[in-house]
Order: C-alpha cells, then structure tokens, then sequence
C-alpha cells in the first residue's frame, strides 16, 4: 500500500502513533523532526499521528523553529516547574512527567502546576506497586509504562506487560506506553536479540481484564491470526480498547503504518 495515497484510518488506530522522532534510535535533529512532523499532518495517515515529543532540554531550541502543532514534553523528576516554564511560547498539549517512586507526590506536583488543558502521563516504575497506580486512579492524569529501550533488560516480559495492562483495567486507569513498540506483531530483532512487544498485540490485550488471556495475546507471534483477531473487533471493544491503551511513542511514524498495510488492516478510500 502506498502510504501517499488517500486511506481510511480505522478507529483502532487514530492517534496511536505519537512521534518521538528525536528520541534515540531515531535521534532526529529537532530542525528536521519539525518539517517531519508538519508532512504527517498533512499526509492521508494524519489521522493516526499524535503530537510531536519532545525532552524538556530541547525546549529552547523548539521555541526557535515556532511549532503550530500540538507539542508533547517529557519532564524528569523535579523539573516540571522548569520545563512548563520554557514551553510557555509552545503550543503545549501535554507533559509526560517520570513520577520516581513517589507517585502520589508526582500526582501532587502535577495538580498543583498542570494548567487547565495542559494532558500529563506520569511515567511509573516497571515494577509498579498497587499503590502507584492507585496514586493515579481518579485523577485527571494517565499512567505511562516503557515497553522496550537499548538493553535486554529494558523490555518487560509478557507477563509483565499483562499484569500492568490488567492492573490498569482493573482501576480504569488508562495508560500509554513507550519504547519498542514499532512493529505490530511481537517478534525477535535479529541484530540485538531482543524481544519486541508488538502493538497489536499491546492493543488486543487492552482489551482484556484477564492476565492468562492478556499474557497468550501478548505472546503471539502470528502477524495473521493478531489480524483476524483485529478484524473481529466490535465498535464497542475498540472503543474499550483506545479509552485504556491511547498511544505509544515512536520514532517511526511510516513503519507501523506499513506493518498494518502488509496485514491487510488499513484500507484506501
């Protein structure tokens, strides 16, 4: 399929994609992620493009190339005041705050600084407590988990994965995830031997509130059988499915969208 061409993005995956095209393995200079940027707003996928990301040290240097889109901050601990103070000339649509151990702190930190309709994920620990994720239920903020990064360690197994996936479910919490989740099918990575989560499977198991059947969708490598599960999707599961799992960063916005053209689940108008 030729991502030029008029397409219909489906629901399941309108704004899944944010774009993290500055963070590493992309690593793209800011004055050519924002041209970049601008050309996937403008493509017939815009639909499924999220805001740009971008790390609060790179703030200074955003403000200069003056963005008209949605911008996306990522925010150490303890630099929140910070990083809203350099984006106060940026059309700034939300923060991704990492919350440390403390995350009703961060929570706290969050309600007291955070303008009205300023969105915030609070990055959590891999290995969460109930009590962090509790710390967000209720609130006006979404949990944020790192699916992957540049060591084996870095990706959380599937069953870590689904009993995050199924903990949120639980306290309907939702939560967007980041880091290795480029491909839609979980899969090997010949060059580093590591074990990458796949979206769609990230996505399927969303909509599970039940951690064996969470961990099986997780751990499926058959890109096939991943898209006839997709294909059988009601309204009202994909619905349940995007109000838990809303977006993933990545450094490619094309190749997901490719991975899905090759599975036969994105369509031309």
């Amino acid at each position: 399929m030729d991502l030029g061409e008029a397409m219909n993005v489906p629901e399941l995956y309108r704004g899944l994609f944010d774009d993290a095209a500055v963070f590493p393995p992309g690593d793209l200079p800011l004055a050519e992620a924002v041209p970049a940027h601008l050309a996937h707003r403008a493509a017939p996928y815009a639909a499924a493009v999220g805001p740009l990301l971008a790390p609060v040290d790179k703030l200074a240097e955003l403000s200069l190339l003056a963005p008209e889109f949605p911008i996306v901050v990522t925010v150490p601990t303890g630099r929140l005041a910070d990083a809203l103070k350099a984006a106060a000339r940026l059309p700034l649509a939300g923060v991704e705050y990492v919350a440390g151990e403390d995350v009703r702190a961060a929570v706290a930190e969050l309600d007291a600084l955070l303008p009205d309709g300023v969105d915030a994920a609070v990055e959590v620990p891999r290995a969460a407590s109930p009590d962090a994720l509790d710390a967000l239920a209720g609130t006006r903020y979404r949990a944020k988990y790192r699916t992957g990064g540049l060591s084996f360690a870095a990706f959380p197994s599937v069953a870590e994965l689904a009993g995050f996936q199924v903990a949120c479910a639980e306290r309907e919490l939702p939560y967007k995830c980041t880091a290795g989740l480029h491909n839609a099918v979980r899969h090997t990575d010949l060059g580093t031997g590591y074990e990458h989560h796949g979206f769609l499977n990230v996505l399927l198991a969303a909509g599970s509130s039940d951690r064996e059947q969470a961990t099986e969708l997780l751990a499926e490598r058959d890109g096939a059988r991943l898209a006839t599960a997709v294909q059988s999707l009601t309204e009202h599961q994909i619905a349940r499915i995007r109000s838990a799992f809303t977006a993933f960063g990545t450094c490619s916005i094309a190749e997901p969208l490719e991975d899905l053209a090759r599975l036969g689940l994105l369509e031309n108008s």
